[in-house]
C-alpha cells in the first residue's frame, strides 16, 4: 500500500520546511498553492515536484482540488502549521498496511495556542479525519472548518498531530478576521439571519461554552485567552452576516 500526502498552502514559508521534513517517507507529497508571495513554492519545489499553482475558493474546494492530483492508494491530508511525529509516522505506516475493514481513521491534535499546548477548551483531544483510502472520502464545499466526508467505517489512531496553530496574537486576529468572513459568507448563502443581538449572544454563549462547559478555566491564562478570541470571532461571524443581509436588501 502507498500514501500521497496533500497540502494546501499560502505564504507560509515560516512554517512549511517542518511540514514537509515530517512526510518525506510518503510516496508522494502534492502541494497546492493559492498565489504566495514568499519563498513557500520554492521551499516545496525542495521536496517535491508535485507543486501546482491555482486560484483560491476555499478550503473544502481548494483541498479537493488537491486531492485529484492524488495517485496513491491512501491519503494522508495535513496543513502547513502541522507535523507528523515519528511515532504518528510508524502507526499510519503499520495502518495502511494492515488497514482491517477501515476506509478512514481519525487521530487526536494536539495545538498550540500562544506557546501552550492546550489540554482542554474543546482543543483537546480533537479528533480529525487526515488518513483515507484514496476514492472513499472526499472534502466538503466548505469555505472555512470543512469536513471530510467518507464512505465507510471509520478507524481511531491514538497518536496525535502536531498542531503548531496560533503562535502569535498577531495570527489570532488574521484568523479571527479571514474566518469570521467566510464563515459570513456561508451563512448568507445559506440564507441565515441575523442582527446585533444575535451576534452578541452567540458570542457570549461561545465564551461560556469555551471556558466553563469545555474547562478552558484548566487551560489557565492562555484558556481564557482562546475563549475571548473564539466569543470575538463568532460575534464578527454574526455582525458581518447582518452587513452582508443589509447590502444585499439595498441592492434589491
Amino acid at each position: 500500500m502507498s500514501l500521497s500526502v496533500i497540502i494546501i498552502v499560502k505564504n507560509e514559508e515560516s512554517s512549511i520546511r517542518e511540514c514537509l521534513a515530517s512526510v518525506v517517507w510518503a510516496d508522494e507529497i502534492i502541494v497546492l498553492d493559492s498565489g504566495s508571495t514568499d519563498q513557500t513554492v520554492a521551499i516545496c519545489r525542495e521536496y517535491t515536484d508535485k507543486v501546482y499553482e491555482m486560484d483560491w475558493p476555499g478550503f473544502g474546494p481548494q483541498k479537493n482540488r488537491a486531492l485529484q492530483y492524488a495517485t496513491k492508494d491512501w491519503v494522508l491530508s495535513i496543513d502547513a502549521d502541522e507535523r507528523i511525529s515519528y511515532d504518528l509516522q510508524t502507526e499510519i505506516k503499520r495502518c495502511i498496511q494492515v488497514p482491517g475493514r477501515y476506509d478512514a481513521h481519525t487521530m487526536p491534535r494536539r495545538s498550540n495556542y500562544c506557546g501552550r499546548y492546550m489540554k482542554h477548551s474543546g482543543w483537546w483531544p480533537d479528533r480529525v479525519v487526515r488518513l483515507f483510502r484514496r476514492g472513499k472520502a472526499k472534502f466538503s464545499d466548505d469555505l472555512v472548518h470543512e469536513r471530510v466526508l467518507v464512505e465507510g467505517k471509520i478507524g481511531k489512531l491514538k497518536e496525535p498531530i502536531i498542531h503548531e496553530s496560533l503562535l502569535t496574537l498577531e495570527q489570532i486576529l488574521n484568523t479571527m478576521n479571514s474566518y469570521s468572513s467566510a464563515g459570513a459568507k456561508m451563512m448568507a448563502e445559506e440564507k441565515q439571519k441575523a442582527g446585533l443581538t444575535t451576534a452578541i449572544f452567540h458570542g457570549l454563549w461561545t465564551f461560556i461554552r469555551t471556558y466553563f462547559f469545555r474547562a478552558g478555566f484548566l487551560d489557565g491564562r492562555e484558556g481564557f485567552m482562546l475563549a475571548v478570541s473564539n466569543a470575538e470571532g463568532t460575534y464578527y461571524r454574526y455582525l458581518k452576516l447582518m452587513v452582508i443581509n443589509r447590502e444585499h436588501q439595498e441592492e434589491i
